[in-house]
């Protein structure tokens, strides 16, 4: 039972070779995709690390785990002089073995320059969705501005689609008291999404302590945005109702509830017309034709 734990808690060192990095000494490990069994107090903190919080309970219970089992998954990092290393992605993992009152831990050591440091811990975090949306979009927005990325190519390069970039960055233009609420969870991305498509900043914050204090949903918050930018005025209202024949207002009025959105109708005195369907957001626009489409297949 003894020896059952011990090579338990081992982790990874009980499922690779020793030979990968107990035959020769840490500091021989420094070359290019070597793995290595690094000190601790040699691993320096990544500058470029994207994420700033770390739930203290969730890194107990990492560090819990470590105790037990080990480290599973390495760490990475980057050979600096003076047989240093720098953190490039898993410093959750450094910070739960710390915690757990590890001296040492196994990486992987590679070679990176500034730029992909930056983007591997931007990677990571991303994919493991690590960050909250604020701290994906400051990340975006640097890197577009430290390494010169259109959109197009930051797309790319973090495998994200180019409107999905666009959306986070466009949470930056949000009042600072939205992006925090936005960070500490009082408000999802969704409602972020729909409260930026109002231009005026101080409704934008009106709005988002309505979505806080009466516990609005996203689509609640849709519905009102349009209500702000399309408002309808009553000598409009009243004119339809002069104009448009009864059909035609209830057709306007199903095709309202049908859709969730503001639909306009408007016919002329020779018959002609058009049918306005209105939208505020990409999603929104896709939940929209989404149901068009199904119903004309």
């Amino acid at each position: 039972m003894t020896a059952k734990k011990k090579a338990m808690g081992r982790g990874l060192g009980a499922l690779i070779d020793d030979a990968v990095y107990k035959k020769r000494p840490v500091k021989e490990a420094v070359s290019t995709s070597a793995i290595a069994e690094i000190q601790i107090s040699q691993i320096e903190t990544n500058p470029f690390q994207p994420r700033t919080e770390f739930d203290a309970e969730a890194l107990k219970e990492l560090a819990d785990s470590i105790k037990e089992l080990g480290i599973i998954q390495p760490i990475t990092v980057k050979k600096l002089k003076d047989n240093k290393f720098q953190i490039i992605s898993g410093e959750r993992r450094l910070r739960a073995s710390k915690l757990a009152g590890r001296t040492s831990i196994i990486a992987f050591v590679r070679d990176a320059n500034d730029q992909g440091l930056l983007e591997m811990a931007l990677v990571e975090n991303i994919q493991r969705e690590d960050l909250n949306s604020v701290e994906i979009a400051l990340t975006y927005q640097r890197l577009m501005d430290e390494c010169k990325l259109t959109q197009e190519k930051l797309s790319e390069r973090v495998g994200k689609k180019r409107a999905t970039i666009a959306n986070y960055i466009r949470l930056l233009k949000l009042p600072a008291e939205i992006q925090v609420g936005v960070r500490d969870k009082k408000i999802s991305m969704g409602h972020a999404k729909a409260v930026i498509n109002i231009e005026n900043p101080e409704i934008q914050t009106k709005v988002f302590y309505r979505i806080i204090n009466e516990g609005l949903s996203v689509r609640n918050t849709e519905a009102i945005v349009r209500e702000i930018n399309y408002p309808v005025r009553k000598e409009n209202t009243k004119l339809d109702k002069v104009q448009l024949p009864k059909a035609y207002l209830n057709v306007r009025n199903s095709l309202n509830k049908w859709l969730d959105t503001k639909v306009d109708l408007k016919k002329n005195e020779n018959g002609k017309g058009s049918i306005t369907i209105s939208f505020n957001s990409e999603d929104e626009f896709n939940r929209i034709t989404g149901i068009l489409t199904k119903n004309t297949k």
